[in-house]
């Protein structure tokens, strides 16, 4: 089975145009305020503010060792940061017990980098899991809605019943991001998840993330270094530099700011070829 074809139903009419056809609001659903992260005496993050809109798709980039990552675990609560606040949906994170914080981050869906997926299910028992652990769902029930996201997510049917090793590289993005959103989340948050991903998959996916979004109505954190993604699919671009948020705009007017990684990344050979497919595309008439 191709991934080609297992996409054609979700993506077919997306486009790297789609981005700004669903502009958020202004209203914030992630706000980190003075936030600080260590790990003895390196210091990864200090002093860094940021939001996430309802409703935008907000990439966050870096150079290695700036902390993305370690920010979207922060955020999740897979690591408690040093200081800082962090709000979400309008909650402070560090003011809640752990029965009222596990309620707010059941309104999360988490697609880490390998996809994680349990080697020992299928992909509808993957995916199902979350519906009968925390939403209570019988199996019969849960498998049904698992069934119905494996197909939100451009799967064929027969797929729900293949295990991970025997799936490609586009298809475990595909089935993890379908576990993603077995909650209904208001947020999706996404590390990498089109590393390891050919550039025809890469785009498929990014074209899959724009649709779900328009659809759905989630807002979406993502983590990523692929230039393509961010033309394709974001509607602002963070950056993480000297352990903070350097700069959080739009990507043309990130792409001007006068910093030295910032120009090498955004006009460095790769910059300019993921300008160019962005503009090949936007340039190409609809049917």
């Amino acid at each position: 089975m191709s991934e080609q074809s297992s996409s054609k139903d979700v993506s077919a009419e997306a486009s790297s145009s789609d981005a700004s056809n669903a502009a958020p609001s202004q209203e914030p659903v992630i706000k980190v305020r003075d936030l600080e992260n260590r790990f003895g005496d390196h210091v990864v993050h200090e002093s860094l503010d940021l939001d996430l809109l309802d409703g935008e798709i907000l990439g966050v980039v870096g150079g290695s060792g700036t902390g993305k990552s370690v920010l979207l675990r922060s955020i999740v609560g897979l690591k408690r940061p040093n200081a800082g606040t962090i709000d979400v949906l309008g909650t402070n994170l560090n003011e809640l017990s752990e029965k009222e914080r596990s309620q707010i981050e059941r309104r999360f869906g988490v697609l880490f980098q390998q996809g994680a997926l349990f080697s020992s299910l299928n992909l509808q028992e993957n995916v199902a899991l979350p519906l009968i652990e925390h939403a209570k769902l019988a199996r019969e029930d849960a498998e049904h809605l698992a069934r119905v996201k494996l197909s939100l997510v451009g799967l064929e049917p027969e797929a729900a019943l293949q295990y991970p090793e025997s799936l490609s590289g586009g298809m475990i993005k595909r089935a993890a991001l379908a576990r993603a959103l077995a909650l209904d989340p208001d947020i999706l948050f996404l590390d990498e998840p089109t590393a390891g991903l050919d550039p025809i998959g890469a785009a498929a996916f990014d074209q899959l993330l724009v649709t779900l979004r328009d659809a759905l109505g989630f807002s979406v954190f993502l983590v990523t270094h692929d230039l393509d993604t961010l033309y394709a699919a974001c509607d602002r671009v963070a950056v993480l530099s000297q352990k903070r948020v350097l700069v959080v705009d739009t990507l043309q007017n990130v792409a001007e700011t006068d910093d030295e990684w910032i120009q090498n990344y955004f006009h460095g050979p790769r910059g300019r070829a993921a300008e160019q497919s962005s503009s090949s595309s936007t340039a190409q008439p609809k049917e």
